[in-house]
């Protein structure tokens, strides 16, 4: 058997590494028209950073796992056809701030209509409102020249930062196709590759419309979850509660259970929001105003509580940060990840810079440029935005520290010292509830958290 990947991504690379690690037999090659993103897949840098994945490609790059920008030729060989290209939302027009941008996952259609060859099986990998399937069959089929497509939905589960223990040792791998016999076999095709590693009763199969909606709804709960949470930190601080407090007791109802109760300075990521509002799109277009609102007041809570972390920090430095230096740490969008995508960090950025602060940023994963493109586009210079290589630089005559995401590094930073270089009185605003509030303030330190 041959697959084939387009798109060399967050979603693409690693599965399709631990396809390859998994099933020795199979040829797994993954394309991708950005020459510079396959040549970097193909070095000792991978471009994306995921805890365990460069020892899985390592193992089975050069032997069945091969990185190519022959988008043509892969699609031609294979058997088995993956599409994880990038569904942004989208910026103008019709839908414009809700709706899924879905013109890769077009063009991808019309490229494999265009050169396969042989029967294929296509693989919706990126995460794509209901009904897509519909619009690739209608391109594939209109294009096919006789040959027989079979679409099916395979969204993905994986958390950045944990993916490849979540390839490993999934919870589910959702299939989704159409209930004919073609669909049925393809389906069947499609479950023994994972069966090489993941045990059949957590490969689940339905039809193609509820796997797509599945994916979108899975993202919505959990990011309603980190909402809810967070809208209480809110009423915690006001209260004199203690958010994680409130989180453990809720927790431990089993009807709730414990998981994304944690209170932060706002989600962020490729998914949850991009899900969110292309969920809130679908219902508008239904004709479900009310079901719509109940969704979009997820991402709104969210763009607040970022919004109140930055206001937290403006008021507590004596309603001015103009000219303060704030040291933010932390820019990816969580630990264990380069990827910045709706980083929190980018709003709280703006807002700070917007208030006339310095700021200067630290992360140990996330390149210079990205992190200056990230808050202030291509084509602007910001003097007063810093990025830096150490924590040490980040805090010396800072008036305040910001943690903005919950890398381990940062719970056990040496807190003395770095009070020792910063301005007086010196401030602490933990966005991720990772620090001892009490010791840092027993060190001399003005510290806050969410919902403390």
């Amino acid at each position: 058997m041959k697959i084939c990947c387009i798109g060399a991504g967050y979603v693409g690379g690693p599965t399709m590494a631990m396809i390859a690690l998994k099933a020795p037999d199979i040829e797994v090659r993954v394309v991708d028209m950005n020459a510079a993103r396959i040549a970097a897949w193909n070095s000792d840098t991978l471009p994306i950073y995921e805890p365990g994945l460069d020892e899985v490609v390592r193992q089975v790059r050069g032997r069945n796992l091969h990185f190519s920008t022959d988008v043509h030729g892969a699609i031609k060989a294979a058997d088995i056809i993956f599409v994880a290209v990038n569904t942004p939302t989208k910026t103008y027009g019709v839908g414009a701030g809700r709706a899924a941008d879905l013109r890769f996952i077009e063009s991808v259609a019309r490229t494999i209509a265009e050169q396969a060859t042989s029967p294929k099986i296509i693989v919706e990998k990126s995460t794509i409102p209901v009904k897509t399937a519909e619009t690739i069959k209608d391109i594939l089929s209109a294009n096919a020249h006789g040959l027989q497509f079979e679409v099916l939905s395979n969204p993905e589960f994986l958390a950045e930062g944990t993916a490849i223990a979540d390839l490993q040792v999934p919870d589910r791998v959702l299939i989704g196709g159409e209930r004919t016999p073609g669909g049925e076999q393809a389906i069947k095709t499609l479950a023994e590759v994972y069966a090489r590693w993941v045990p059949r009763d957590r490969i689940i199969t339905t039809n193609l419309w509820s796997s797509e909606l599945s994916k979108l709804v899975a993202n919505a709960f959990l990011a309603q979850r980190i909402s809810s949470i967070n809208s209480i930190s809110a009423l915690c601080e006001a209260t004199g509660a203690d958010v994680d407090e409130v989180a453990n007791a809720i927790g431990r109802d089993a009807r709730i259970g414990p998981k994304f109760l944690k209170a932060s300075v706002g989600f962020g990521g490729s998914c949850f929001q991009k899900d969110i509002l292309n969920l809130v799109y679908l219902c508008d277009h239904f004709g479900l105003p009310e079901v719509a609102a109940y969704w979009e007041g997820v991402v709104k809570m969210n763009d607040w509580q970022k919004r109140r972390f930055a206001t937290k920090i403006v008021r507590s430095l004596f309603n001015s940060v103009a000219d303060k230096k704030i040291a933010v740490l932390g820019f990816a969008f969580k630990k264990d990840t380069n990827d910045t995508r709706e980083s929190a960090a980018i709003s709280v950025c703006r807002d700070l810079l917007g208030e006339q602060a310095r700021v200067s940023v630290y992360d140990p994963k996330v390149p210079v440029d990205e992190i200056r493109r990230d808050v202030l586009g291509t084509e602007r210079m910001e003097p007063r935005l810093a990025v830096v290589s150490t924590v040490l630089e980040a805090v010396t005559g800072a008036h305040a520290v910001a943690i903005v995401t919950e890398w381990d590094e940062f719970k056990n930073l040496d807190f003395a010292a770095i009070y020792s270089v910063m301005q007086k009185p010196a401030f602490v605003f933990d966005g991720r509830n990772i620090l001892n509030l009490d010791k840092l303030r027993s060190l001399g330190f003005r510290a806050y958290g969410i919902g403390k």
